[in-house]
């Protein structure tokens, strides 16, 4: 999502727009126009955008149900297919959960109700794709076709969500999760399968898009639930190389050679965290500013610290939201003693994991209930 624009923000929610749906809007416009001309490309383009208003409106339905809820929506992003809304959490309640999922097609049922009301019925005829059909009749069909491609049982659809939720009502979030994420993994398979036998390209991209967020859904629910009885204290980094306020640019290279690491806390000297400096800002400085940049101009500030008895899942959501590359760890005094990191996590998720259950690897593990 970092090729992306924003265009606006709605009750605290930022639109923005991927730079790959721009492309997508000059090369509809392109291809109208070499077929019919200047009218033709007009017509398209105005077809695509309020084809794309519909896709922004149902995120909307997304958005309104979680914040019922109290779950926050940072941001909602338009790609060439489709729209994601980034919920800052999902909801662990089945109802709650489907009631959201289900939010998005409601509002294109009622679109497409509305549409149907204002033209006073529908012709039986699915040509989306046909100039020659009235606009509002092909939104009309488009609507219907998004509710039911939105319902297919397969993260990151709606219908994942659907079919999580009701697999969860019985079997528990985590167990749901797991057979859902494995029934969008053969969905994908499938529309992968008929991409390649068709000769349609565009299903090939969606069931790689279906298959990446089946499996991140469910490394995400893994990571949730075994995250749980661990401290902030039980999964930090405490061996690592630290710099100062008054170091530069050239110490970080020289530390990132030295070492396997990736992320430099800036401490002072009372040991409190100022930032973090990631490899990416490094590279991207000592290319732009030069070796002898400052690091306290070039880091990341707005990284969060936890206490070392804080529970780990505080640690995994505030990464998550705010995309972080690390969270500090302190101690009573607020002096840094440790980092937590994506790949640390990730890295314990592995020692977990393979652990014999009954035989915890950490001193103040205790089992998730």
């Amino acid at each position: 999502m970092g090729w992306s624009l924003p265009i606006g923000t709605v009750k605290g929610t930022v639109i923005r727009i991927h730079i790959t749906f721009l492309l997508f809007l000059a090369w509809i416009g392109a291809a109208a126009y070499a077929r019919g001309g200047q009218e033709s490309a007009l017509q398209s383009l105005l077809y695509i955008v309020l084809l794309f208003l519909c896709v922004l409106l149902h995120e909307f339905g997304h958005v309104f149900a979680a914040r019922r809820y109290g779950v926050r929506t940072p941001d909602i992003t338009l790609l060439p297919i489709g729209g994601v809304a980034r919920l800052e959490r999902i909801p662990e309640d089945p109802r709650q959960e489907l009631v959201i999922a289900l939010a998005g097609p409601a509002v294109n049922v009622a679109i497409a109700a509305l549409l149907f009301l204002l033209l006073g019925g529908l012709r039986p005829s699915m040509e989306v794709d046909n100039p020659g059909i009235g606009l509002f009749e092909r939104l009309l069909w488009v609507n219907l076709f998004l509710v039911l491609f939105n319902l297919i049982p397969a993260f990151p659809m709606d219908g994942g969500r659907v079919l999580r939720a009701i697999l969860a009502h019985r079997l528990g979030y985590a167990r749901g999760t797991q057979i859902a994420a494995g029934v969008g993994q053969a969905v994908a398979f499938g529309l992968g399968l008929l991409g390649l036998v068709g000769g349609h390209p565009l299903l090939i991209f969606i069931a790689f898009f279906v298959y990446l967020g089946a499996a991140s859904e469910a490394h995400a629910v893994q990571m949730r639930q075994v995250s749980r009885g661990l401290l902030a204290g039980d999964a930090m980094i405490t061996r690592y190389d630290s710099l100062g306020p008054n170091s530069r640019v050239e110490d970080a290279v020289q530390g990132l050679i030295a070492t396997t690491q990736h992320e430099f806390p800036v401490v002072d000297g009372a040991g409190r965290l100022r930032g973090v400096l990631t490899r990416d800002d490094m590279i991207r400085a000592l290319r732009e500013r030069g070796p002898d940049a400052p690091v306290l101009e070039v880091m990341r500030a707005d990284i969060p610290t936890l206490r070392d008895r804080q529970p780990l899942e505080d640690a995994l959501r505030l990464m998550q939201e705010n995309r972080l590359p690390a969270v500090g760890v302190t101690d009573g005094f607020g002096r840094l003693v440790g980092l937590i990191t994506p790949e640390n996590v990730g890295e314990m998720m592995m020692v977990l994991t393979a652990s014999p259950q009954g035989r915890p690897p950490f001193p103040g593990y205790r089992p998730p209930a």
